[in-house]
């Protein structure tokens, strides 16, 4: 990557962007992805000047890479005050342009950038950055449309990881495709090992579950969920690699919470799912890997306020509790229902299904989450909406839910005055991400929560 001179081109992009930001933030309460499309369009490489001399770390994968980014620039805060970041999910080149052009410059200390990157952009994004690391969650199937089958879209990842040899990988050990490529990057891998080994297998229809050397079904001694665990091969020797960090303890989970030690330290952070462990061991590791002692790494993971948008916010409408899920491809579907239906409480549910092209047009994953496995008894109201609300209403009739507790709506402001209406004091909306938008638009207009996004 080579080095440049700022550009009377490149200032010019950088001060239009920010007049652009400046704008769009205060008169029309947006402006995560337009600022970076206007600063682009000037100068197509302006990056370049705009990342010199941060330290920077890349975020990607299928699922988590907003919550594992919010969490690591808390934990980062601890250390070291002020963190660059996109906040807003907002991922890909454009988004990422915007973050450096609104961040408040630090007089002195280290500058540190952590960026969720789309994972089709991170060869993009390489191009003109200096990553001391890239961090991989995990590689599921998800918008096949866009990225292909699970190898088609490592292939993209490693494209921008070969730009940076020099860069730290770390990466989730516990999913078989990040050891399944030679790589001369420094590698820190992170995963589970809090239960004693118990031979098992996989689900038959679970992805990513043959050997990459000699493709023989992968056998388990660990099972966390889908093809993530202790893995190992037992034709040819394959096997997890050696874990840095790991989570050795879960004592507690609810829908709203996760108690666990990452190596021997106990935290509670307050958001549901066993993948949102993972995130936040990502965020512990990437602490690590920058210097933030695991007491500091502790107390930032802990703090309530770890909240991110429409990922997993719990919203108070009229005093109901409404969390809203952002849901998009079949395994995060799947690991929601399974952390939904751990509520002992009577809830609510609503299941809002859109399909364009940031959603993915293919709705057939719907199918592969585990809708069979919820306690109807328990849910006295199942309302489907958005555009393809016939698919997801289709779904679910098959499901079994009672036909005496099923309503369908299309329109999300009809839908947004049925869940105000729900009999139960909690309420789980799954939606995808273009209905995650539409009905954190109307709750902003409302008055229940505050914009932020465009």
């Amino acid at each position: 990557m080579e080095e440049r001179q700022m550009t009377l081109k490149s200032s010019l992009a950088i001060a239009a962007g920010k007049s652009s930001y400046w704008f769009l933030h205060n008169f029309m309460h947006g402006g995560t992805s337009l600022p970076g499309k206007i600063t682009l369009s000037i100068d197509p490489d302006v990056l370049r000047d705009l990342a010199k001399n941060y330290e920077i770390v890349i975020i990607t994968g299928t699922n988590g890479k907003t919550l594992t980014t919010a969490l690591t620039v808390k934990v980062l805060q601890a250390k070291y005050g002020n963190i660059l970041t996109n906040p807003s999910g907002s991922n890909m080149k454009q988004g990422i342009v915007t973050a450096f052009l609104t961040n408040k410059k630090r007089k002195n200390g280290k500058k540190i950038a952590v960026l969720e990157t789309d994972e089709a952009n991170v060869p993009i994004i390489s191009e003109y950055i200096r990553p001391a690391a890239f961090v991989l969650t995990n590689l599921f199937r998800d918008q096949m449309d866009r990225y292909g089958e699970i190898y088609t879209t490592y292939e993209k990842i490693l494209k921008g990881i070969r730009m940076h040899p020099k860069a730290t990988v770390i990466a989730n050990g516990d999913a078989p495709i990040f050891n399944s490529k030679e790589l001369p990057n420094p590698l820190i891998y992170y995963g589970f090992d809090h239960q004693d080994d118990q031979e098992q297998m996989a689900p038959a229809n679970t992805d990513g579950l043959l050997c990459p050397k000699c493709q023989h079904i992968l056998h388990f001694k660990n099972l966390v969920y889908s093809n993530l665990g202790k893995y190992y091969c037992p034709n040819c020797g394959f096997k997890r690699p050696t874990l840095q960090y790991r989570v050795n303890k879960l004592s507690k989970q609810t829908p709203q919470s996760s108690t666990f030690e990452i190596d021997g330290h106990e935290m509670t952070i307050h958001i549901g799912g066993t993948y949102n462990i993972y995130n936040a061991l990502a965020a512990y590791t990437i602490g690590a890997f920058l210097g933030v002692e695991p007491k500091k790494a502790v107390q930032a993971l802990s703090d309530p306020d770890s909240k991110v948008f429409g990922r997993q916010e719990v919203i108070n409408v009229n005093g109901k509790e409404v969390t809203l899920i952002l849901v998009k491809n079949p395994v995060g579907l799947d690991q929601v229902l399974q952390m939904v239906k751990s509520d002992q409480e009577p809830f609510s549910l609503a299941i809002l299904l859109n399909a364009n092209y940031a959603d993915g047009i293919d709705t057939s994953w719907i199918w592969d989450g585990r809708f069979e496995d919820l306690p109807f008894d328990r849910i006295p109201v199942v309302l489907t909406g958005g555009e393809r609300y016939k698919d997801i209403t289709f779904r679910l009739r098959v499901a079994g839910v009672p036909e005496k507790n099923f309503e369908q709506e299309e329109d999300l402001e009809t839908v947004l005055k049925k869940i105000k209406a729900m009999p139960t004091k909690h309420a789980y909306v799954l939606a995808t991400y273009t209905a995650v938008l539409q009905l954190r638009k109307m709750l902003a207009q409302q008055g229940y929560i505050k914009g932020g996004m465009d």
